[in-house]
């Protein structure tokens, strides 16, 4: 069954985690991404490891599946020549340079949309093109930081954390995918193509959601409550007597129910306990009265209990446990594919499951420069001339 891109052509300029992530997003629903490499090189991630798997690193494998690579060099005319014919086949173009850096080496919107108006054209940087910062080296870390997300993360008493994935990379690389899609949409009611900025810290801004919220109605920065939640409790992980399990008890009628399953129904009356709003200005005596039932039980006894009762909670997994779980297998989020030299690849699956035009795991991460022959042949290279391109080092 087709995608729900399919047909659909991307020029892939990006490297390393934001803009491959988008890229990736796109294949699976069907668009053909033809992923521009440095040759000899190839995108930095190909470097990143250990682990690596038969030579491929991990980091790479993760999030490149379902594409073409070509390597080019944008040093060279030549090479230039190459990614100006793809722009002219291609629905989409995506980069993320540092700003100005497309421009400079004939590569950015301006000089594409020469080749084909009806472009969307998705520029990927860590602060955007326009504004004070616009020219700062982007990173992820870096946005986490600087968007007021790492000042509410981490526990109390404790030092700021940034989030244990890159949040603000795949972030904007989600963000990026929407607009792209949205752009295309777009582009079937006037005919034309148009460019998007996308920037890491301005997605990291727009996650800040209630935490944003609760600053502009108060005008006071929201606090950090580790693993709590600033709004609902008891809403966190709590210690059982093997282990750890996460509760949350959303609503007062949860938490009814829960004080009736751990058998201290009067808890739910008690004055300061009885509302959500009550419970929030008592914390720490709420949360102090459930560890200590919490204790008496193993987090197994638990989850059975709570299930039985309705009541929202459920183990603290690892990265292992979560991917091995029956229900990720279920879910089909996690899968294989064959690899040319490193066998069998496992990862990650989409998440989106459409009914009609579902998204499909083909091939495995490319090699690089993997599709270069065939991607130059379909643009109109002889044989004779994709030789003398390798031999000048073009591609």
């Amino acid at each position: 069954m087709a995608g729900a891109l399919d047909g659909y052509r991307v020029l892939d300029l990006s490297r390393i985690l934001s803009g491959p992530y988008c890229t990736m997003v796109l294949a699976d629903f069907g668009a053909d991404v033809i992923k521009v490499e440095r040759p000899g090189e190839g995108d930095d991630t190909r470097q990143w490891g250990p682990p690596f798997v038969a030579g491929e690193s991990a980091y790479y494998l993760s999030i490149n599946r379902n594409k073409r690579s070509i390597t080019i060099d944008l040093g060279q005319e030549a090479g230039r020549e190459i990614v100006y014919a793809l722009a002219r086949v291609c629905d989409v173009a995506i980069e993320n340079f540092r700003p100005g850096t497309a421009d400079r080496i004939g590569v950015g919107y301006e000089r594409l949309r020469q080749e084909n108006p009806r472009l969307v054209y998705c520029a990927i940087s860590g602060f955007g093109q326009e504004g004070p910062y616009r020219d700062r080296p982007g990173y992820d870390a870096l946005a986490q930081a600087m968007s007021g997300m790492m000042a509410i993360t981490g526990e109390s008493e404790g030092a700021p954390s940034k989030h244990g994935m890159s949040i603000a990379d795949i972030g904007a690389g989600m963000w990026a995918a929407l607009a792209i899609v949205s752009a295309l949409l777009s582009r079937e009611r006037t005919g034309q193509g148009q460019y998007l900025d996308i920037s890491l810290l301005d997605a990291q801004l727009s996650w800040l959601t209630y935490a944003a919220g609760s600053f502009f109605a108060t005008g006071e920065n929201p606090a950090r409550y580790g693993s709590a939640h600033p709004s609902i409790v008891p809403y966190q992980p709590f210690a059982t007597a093997d282990g750890y399990l996460m509760l949350a008890v959303g609503n007062d009628r949860l938490w009814r129910q829960f004080c009736d399953a751990a058998g201290v129904a009067d808890l739910a009356t008690k004055p300061g306990f009885a509302t959500s709003a009550e419970r929030v200005v008592n914390r720490e005596a709420v949360i102090a009265h459930v560890a200590e039932l919490m204790v008496e039980r193993t987090t197994a006894e638990w989850i059975r209990l709570l299930e039985d009762a309705g009541i929202p909670a459920g183990p603290i997994n690892s990265v292992a446990q979560a991917l091995t779980d029956l229900h990720a297998s279920a879910r089909e989020m996690v899968i294989r594919l064959d690899h040319p030299t490193a066998g069998t690849v496992t990862m990650t699956g989409n998440p989106a499951k459409f009914s009609g035009t579902p998204g499909a795991m083909r091939s495995a991460p490319p090699l690089l420069g993997q599709h270069t022959g065939e991607i130059l042949e379909s643009l109109g290279y002889s044989d004779e001339k994709i030789g003398e391109l390798r031999e000048q080092g073009v591609v």
